[in-house]
């Protein structure tokens, strides 16, 4: 038999060939669930998914990791009576991954349905501030008396928490709500300080917020003081507000009127979460969410800011660090954006907080990196507690099964609680009694006569002198006018349905 000719046929059979001829003998189905598959996996790692974590700890969560001064008298004081501390987390099963979480807050957050009441305060330039209030008879039902001008109220020893909102956001932000309907379920008073241009009110004048500005929140902070100067004062800052909050705190040192204070996901370092965000794919999706909101922002108020910043570059700005170089670096006279970073950055107050300071953040957070906590000078500082933990995303920190729940406003509920009662604060309480500050010439009291445009945005139209009013508000988030009343005419004070917002 000649076997010659056989072999030079299978020689000239490529192995390509063979490989493809078996290949083709699979199902195609086979191949969609390999791909599938491969796809799942590539979802897993790139959305940070922590499922098979949890399900291999049989759910427990992950325990909170605790940095403070073991010095400290006050910190061990208060992080022994704080049980949610001391436990565990555990994300949401089905948001388990800081993306799901911090887009679950972003588009869904689940809400409490709450009212606020609204004062306005006229700032020394000019410009409005909207303060949203939210009390415990507004929660539960009933007319509410807090904020009436009355001489009967200032003896009113309700303690009174501020909320700093973050960037772009307002008191109609999911996360604020939730915070300020559990504290005041829990019988505080709940004041909303929201950024200059934001909660539907108008810029009234040609000084806009930014992530190291600490002069508003310390004449809210003053104004609020003298206004109930028997009630205690918290404040919560959240992400941008967060770092705003631990600035002013470092700022003013012993001498600010507040007994306590949480700070919520700060950045920190603003130089540090700039490289961070534009490291990776979806951290650079974050970068132009935010850019697209500041946009937004800037948009309402195009009229002022097109003629104090680079409006040209406003628009075309593709990341913060541009907006930031067109806008906020023009506003406020900075040399460069590193330099704005630099001098607006938080971490370089911590050292001078002087009051109990609970810091929360979430080690995977995808917008505020945890590379930027400054841990030592943290723990350095007797009046710093820090909790980290490993899941949570940026705000979210969702639990339980329908989540339900934010664990930082459990968390800030608790510590606040536990400071209302702890002795190490009392002589604080007593000290700030015989400090209080004068009276400010820019308060409510001369708050600006209103005008609603046609766009729902409010505007100061008068310097005129009235008297402050809070009104009952409807349950929509949104600014309401009577264009009967409001078109051509002063609305007096805030007694007008012109004013209504919620």
């Amino acid at each position: 038999m000649d076997w010659e000719p056989l072999a030079a046929a299978k020689a000239s059979i490529s192995p390509y060939d063979l490989l493809f001829q078996a290949l083709a003998l699979i199902p195609f189905s086979h191949y969609f669930f390999a791909a599938s598959f491969l796809f799942l996996i590539f979802l897993y790692s790139f959305l940070e998914i922590h499922f098979l974590q949890d399900l291999l700890t049989l759910f427990r969560g992950d325990p909170v990791t605790l940095n403070y001064n073991s010095c400290s008298e006050l910190a061990q004081s208060v992080v022994a009576n704080c049980k949610i501390l001391q436990g565990r987390y555990l994300a949401t099963p089905w948001l388990s991954s800081p993306h799901l979480q911090t887009a679950f807050l972003s588009f869904l957050g689940r809400p409490p349905p709450l009212t606020y009441r609204r004062h306005l305060f006229r700032a020394f330039d000019g410009g409005t501030i909207a303060l949203d209030w939210l009390t415990y008879t507004d929660v539960v039902g009933g007319t509410s008396c807090m904020l009436d001008s009355s001489a009967a109220l200032k003896g009113d020893k309700t303690p009174i928490v501020i909320v700093i909102p973050g960037l772009t956001s307002d008191s109609a932000a999911a996360y604020v709500k939730h915070l300020a309907f559990n504290l005041a379920r829990q019988g505080w008073n709940v004041v909303v300080s929201n950024h200059r241009g934001l909660g539907g009110v108008s810029l009234t004048s040609d000084c806009c917020y930014n992530a190291g500005w600490t002069e508003d929140l310390r004449k809210i902070i003053d104004h609020i003081r003298c206004e109930y100067p028997e009630a205690p004062l918290y404040a919560v800052g959240t992400s941008i507000g967060a770092n705003i909050l631990v600035k002013y705190l470092g700022e003013d040192g012993a001498n600010t009127p507040l007994v306590g204070a949480a700070a919520i996901c700060s950045p920190w370092d603003l130089l540090i979460c700039d490289r961070f965000i534009n490291r990776r794919p979806m951290q650079k999706l974050y970068d132009r969410a935010l850019t697209v909101g500041l946009q937004g922002y800037a948009q309402l108020h195009q009229s002022i800011l097109s003629r104090l910043a680079n409006w040209e570059g406003i628009e075309k700005s593709s990341s913060l660090r541009d907006f930031d170089n067109h806008a906020t670096r023009v506003l406020r006279k900075f040399e460069t954006v590193d330099t704005y970073y630099r001098r607006s950055s938080s971490t370089n107050y911590v050292e001078n907080v002087s009051v109990p300071l609970l810091c929360v953040s979430a080690l995977d957070d995808p917008v505020c990196t945890s590379e930027a906590i400054p841990w030592d000078e943290c723990r350095l500082n007797e009046n710093i507690i820090l909790a980290t933990t490993p899941h949570g995303g940026h705000l979210a920190f969702y639990e339980g099964i329908t989540a339900s729940s934010i664990w930082w406003v459990r968390v800030v509920n608790e510590f606040f609680g536990v400071l209302r009662t702890s002795p190490h604060i009392e002589g604080r309480k007593k000290m700030q009694g015989s400090t209080m500050p004068k009276p400010l010439q820019s308060s409510i009291d001369q708050a600006p006569y209103l005008n609603v445009m046609e766009d729902g945005m409010v505007t100061a139209m008068s310097n005129e002198q009235t008297d402050a009013f809070v009104e009952d508000i409807s349950n929509e988030h949104t600014t309401h006018s009577n264009k009967d009343e409001a078109s051509g005419a002063k609305c007096k004070g805030f007694d007008c349905p012109c004013s209504r917002t919620h």
